[in-house]
């Protein structure tokens, strides 16, 4: 019974609302129930039932520095490097993936490397650094993000893939003004493909 109560009011709130304030209908007036002015300001949301809404001001205090803005949790690794207002011209650079390839691999196919980055395991960049010296380089290396600094240029290289930047290894040539650096890449279903 009050499933049939809810919806009879129900759509006579949808009536009314259909309605509009200008239009009487006769029928309206035979059932006694003319326009209301309230009806009238009624909207799509007034239909259902009127929601209470619950103060939820609570304050979350976490342990620390209650000075601090944000945790280093929030923070995303690299953006401590992003700085604007540094007018430092960015190197050309290029990505390139390495593979360990065994005759196995190569001649017989028994392996199960493909040609795709997935099977990859060093990446290798190369950054074009030219007239400069390889002691005015300052690189640092973080798993997702690689930053460059030198007198004339600057890089700050978010990576496509995590890599362990204890591993790594960089070499300046200076004939050709290029900084190569070698990273091992680490990532989560390695055990996979190199199984």
């Amino acid at each position: 019974m009050m499933a049939v109560e809810t919806s009879q009011s129900s759509l006579l709130a949808l009536a009314e609302l259909l309605s509009g304030p200008g239009c009487e209908d006769e029928e309206d007036d035979e059932l006694g129930q003319g326009p209301s002015s309230a009806a009238s300001n009624l909207g799509p949301g007034h239909i259902a039932a009127p929601k209470t809404v619950e103060s939820s001001a609570t304050t979350h205090v976490t342990s620390g520095n209650s000075k601090e803005i944000w945790s280093a949790k929030e923070v995303l690794e690299g953006s401590e490097y992003d700085d604007s207002w540094d007018s430092r011209e960015q190197p050309e650079y290029e990505i390139l993936f390495k593979q360990q390839v065994g005759t196995e691999d190569l001649f017989l196919g028994m392996g199960r490397k493909d040609p795709s980055t997935a099977c990859c395991e060093d990446m290798l960049i190369k950054i074009q650094l030219p007239d400069t010296k390889a002691a005015d380089i300052i690189l640092d290396i973080k798993e997702k993000v690689l930053d460059l600094r030198s007198p004339q240029k600057k890089l700050l290289l978010h990576l496509p893939h995590p890599v362990d930047p204890n591993s790594g290894k960089a070499c300046f040539l200076p004939e050709k003004g290029t900084l190569e650096v070698t990273l091992c890449m680490k990532r989560e279903f390695d055990f996979i493909n190199f199984a």
